[in-house]
């Protein structure tokens, strides 16, 4: 149980060491409420900072969405084996809805996850929603940011695409949207307006033949309309499976690419003054000047800060409790 003073700090200690064991009891600590637990999980989150580790952690964080049925499971099965068989450590936070009776996990999607029980080095557990925009509770956020100073790779995979269904894009490194062809994913997907949540697209059931090919090709091509480089990436999940590894070089290329400290940093300034208004409201945002005036003064602050502290600093400035 986690309760005595340090124990944060201590769990904080493990993941900075890569102690993939620590994994359960960090989210354990990030999904309590009770507040000993909050203030164990600043403590958790201040010793896998940025400041703490001398400059970000070093896991990649994926964001894998797209409509239900649409596979990502079957697909996530066949990726955390790909991952597994380039010698990389992997967890896997699937969000599902949020049971009102509980406020717990819904559908518990890791139990559609194949994984060999006895790897020690592949962590999944099934996260509330909750009631945030996005489906993103701050918890996951919070958990994928700790267990990447762990883990090779931390997924976040989350249900539905849309316009209030993108938060995942400001927490992930790279964004994975799938979609599958024939179901009218693809079309629905275009008229969606979302071109540009996506760094990479999986079509699902390549197997299919003629009709993935086109899916395929009409992404490509309203993609080169639009100017975006977003790679394309066409995947089966039936046995022996095919696309896996090009994914996997796909999500590689385009972390490679990145300037990921910028985008982490952007993310979690971003993530605090969104905390602040979810809790103080116009009131605490006009304290602080407004949005544009608030994301400035972000701006200037230490970049080695994470999210609870950026909070605990804005607070002070807004003079709100």
């Amino acid at each position: 149980m986690i309760g005595a003073a340090g124990d944060g700090s201590e769990l904080g200690a493990r993941l900075r060491e890569r102690d993939l064991s620590a994994a359960p009891a960090v989210l354990n600590l990030l999904e309590s409420s009770s507040p000993p637990a909050r203030e164990q999980a600043k403590a958790l989150l201040a010793a896998v900072s940025p400041a703490a580790l001398g400059g970000e952690a070093p896991g990649q964080i994926v964001g894998v969405t797209g409509p239900p049925g649409v596979g990502k499971s079957s697909l996530l099965s066949r990726l955390v084996g790909a991952w597994r068989a380039r010698g990389r450590s992997v967890a896997v936070l699937a969000v599902d809805p949020t049971s009102k009776r509980s406020g717990g996990a819904l559908l518990g999607d890791r139990a559609r996850i194949e994984v060999d029980p006895a790897d020690r080095s592949v962590f999944i557990r099934s996260t509330a929603a909750g009631d945030r925009l996005g489906g993103l509770a701050p918890a996951t956020r919070a958990a994928a940011a700790a267990l990447s100073a762990a883990f090779d790779v931390v997924v976040i995979e989350t249900v539905g695409v849309g316009q209030s269904e993108t938060e995942v894009a400001d927490v992930a490194d790279t964004v994975v949207v799938v979609v599958q062809p024939a179901s009218g994913d693809v079309l629905q997907f275009l008229k969606a307006g979302i071109m540009e949540v996506p760094d990479v697209l999986v079509v699902t059931k390549s197997d299919l033949g003629r009709i993935a090919t086109r899916a395929v090709a009409d992404l490509r091509a309203a993609l080169r309309s639009l100017g975006a480089g977003t790679a394309v990436v066409a995947v089966s999940s039936v046995a022996p499976g095919s696309g896996i590894d090009e994914l996997v070089d796909a999500l590689d290329a385009h972390v490679a690419g990145l300037d990921l400290t910028a985008r982490r940093r952007a993310a979690r300034r971003l993530h605090a003054l969104d905390d602040f208004v979810a809790e103080h409201g116009e009131r605490g945002l006009r304290a602080l000047g407004g949005r544009r005036e608030a994301e400035k003064w972000l701006a200037e602050q230490d970049p080695g800060l994470d999210v609870p502290a950026l909070l605990t600093a804005l607070e002070r400035r807004a003079a709100v409790s």
